[in-house]
């Protein structure tokens, strides 16, 4: 495990800095720590946040309904 700050872990999930910062003030984002004024990211948070975001393509329950008809 290892700890990433802001742009860092923006970089490790591909997004930008600003969604980040914007998620993290709304709770919606990953887990992180908050040291004096230095937020890190451990990556374990962020593969978890990741993986609990995953959908499936549209296209895949479309064809999961027709074949159950």
């Amino acid at each position: 495990m290892a700890n990433l700050r802001v742009r860092q872990a923006a970089e490790y999930v591909g997004l930008s800095k600003s969604f980040l910062d914007k998620a993290r003030c709304f709770g919606a984002g990953p887990a992180f720590a908050k040291l004096g004024k230095t937020i890190i990211y451990s990556t374990d948070d962020l593969d978890a946040w990741v993986a609990a975001n995953r959908r499936a393509p549209a296209n895949d329950n479309l064809r999961a309904a027709r074949a159950a008809a």
